[in-house]
């Protein structure tokens, strides 16, 4: 799992293993760069919600297993 501090968690490279994808040919199936799929992975990108739902939907996953917030420590 990847994520920079105030970022949402992703599990997009884990998904992306296990189905053997490159990050060029997920990033063409949900129209974005390779580059942000790079960024993305590494937790230095937070993708639009529009994004991320394609992302999950690539994976025929629920949004929230691929991506979800960290945990503050505090009630919302």
């Amino acid at each position: 799992m990847n994520h920079k501090h105030g970022s949402v968690l992703n599990h997009v490279y884990d998904f992306r293993k296990k189905k053997s994808v490159t990050q060029e040919e997920l990033a063409r199936a949900v129209g974005v760069s390779r580059q942000t799929i790079i960024s993305i992975e590494k937790g230095n990108y937070d993708p639009s919600v529009c994004t991320a739902l394609k992302v999950a939907s690539f994976f025929e996953a629920p949004v929230e297993k691929v991506f979800c917030l960290p945990c503050t420590g505090r009630d919302a």
